[in-house]
């Protein structure tokens, strides 16, 4: 929820032409990454909070690719281009590690036939 907040103030700064272009893409892709995470937790099965956790790493490859176009734009700059990709770059390591236990987890608790 951090990476959220992050954006949302990066993207308070874009110019009043992007409000509903490349800002509302920054602000929906990560408000997506979190709501995935959370609806993928909330379901009964494995299978399905995997593929929300895949949904929600998805949205974080956007996020990053639509940060660098702002970088490129000059609608954020260097210093905050930098801290969001962090932010970015540790949300994708959380979720392969999530996603790495999840499954090692199903492995080990799944009866062999």
């Amino acid at each position: 929820m951090d990476l959220v907040v992050d954006v949302y103030r990066a993207t308070e700064c874009f110019p009043r032409h992007e409000t509903y272009g490349l800002a509302q893409q920054l602000r929906r892709a990560a408000v997506s990454i979190a709501s995935n995470i959370a609806e993928g937790q909330a379901r009964d099965h494995l299978g399905d909070y995997l593929h929300h956790l895949s949904i929600a790493n998805g949205s974080l490859m956007e996020l990053e690719t639509q940060i660098l176009i702002a970088g490129r734009l000059g609608y954020v700059g260097k210093e905050r281009q930098t801290q969001i990709l962090s932010r970015t770059a540790e949300a994708g390591r959380m979720l392969a590690g999530l996603s790495r236990a999840l499954r090692q987890r199903s492995r080990t608790h799944t009866p062999h036939r």
